[in-house]
């Protein structure tokens, strides 16, 4: 079956293109399963964790910090109990995305998942890119919501996601060597993206 790996910046179309990449492959789409999973190993809300790409790590750790209580198993709160850093997080979703690949196998968009599958020989790993206006027109046009406010949500999230692969993993999320397939996914159609990455994964052996 094997694993397909997704990396794409803010307006690249990643979250259009890999849960089609997954139907078309018959694998799993695994997106919001994966800090769902996350969460429940190290007993902190999931309700921030439902996120796209690796700024969940934010999200999550904004939402105990706020609590300033852990869940226990059985719903209710420790007071005072020590919250898990971003290195847990980061350490149970390379777990995660391991049991994952080992596994049924899928489609995973984000959480420098080629970072942490790298070498496996049942593994696709591509990235989504385009120029920065192209992507932020591109969002623009998507969402509806006034450039400005488009530009500014693009910066953070690109800063984001760009400074957990580097702390983590001291690598440039951008860089081609990283993955098996490059796409500019603002030059051409949804459509055609998605069968490029079929087609490749398809000749890794990969799918059902």
């Amino acid at each position: 079956m094997g694993i397909v790996t997704i990396s794409a910046p803010y307006g690249a179309a990643g979250a259009e293109i890999a849960p089609a990449v997954a139907e078309q492959l018959g694998l799993p789409f695994h997106d919001r399963a994966i800090p769902a999973q996350v969460a429940g190993r190290l007993g902190v809300p999931v309700a921030e964790a439902e996120a796209n790409d690796e700024t969940v790590v934010r999200g999550l750790w904004r939402l105990v910090a706020s609590l300033g209580t852990m869940p226990d198993p059985v719903g209710g709160v420790v007071p005072g109990a020590p919250l898990p850093d971003a290195r847990a997080y980061r350490e149970q979703t390379e777990r995660v995305l391991a049991e994952l690949a080992a596994g049924d196998g899928g489609v995973v968009l984000g959480r420098a998942a080629a970072m942490v599958l790298r070498g496996r020989t049942d593994a696709l790993h591509v990235r989504l890119d385009g120029s920065r206006e192209r992507r932020l027109s591109a969002a623009v046009a998507r969402s509806g919501r006034p450039r400005e406010e488009v530009a500014r949500e693009m910066a953070v999230t690109d800063r984001g996601r760009e400074a957990y692969v580097r702390h983590f993993y001291r690598a440039d999320p951008a860089a081609a060597g990283h993955y098996h397939l490059v796409v500019d996914s603002t030059e051409l159609p949804v459509e055609t993206v998605v069968q490029l990455v079929v087609t490749a994964a398809r000749g890794r052996g990969i799918g059902r």
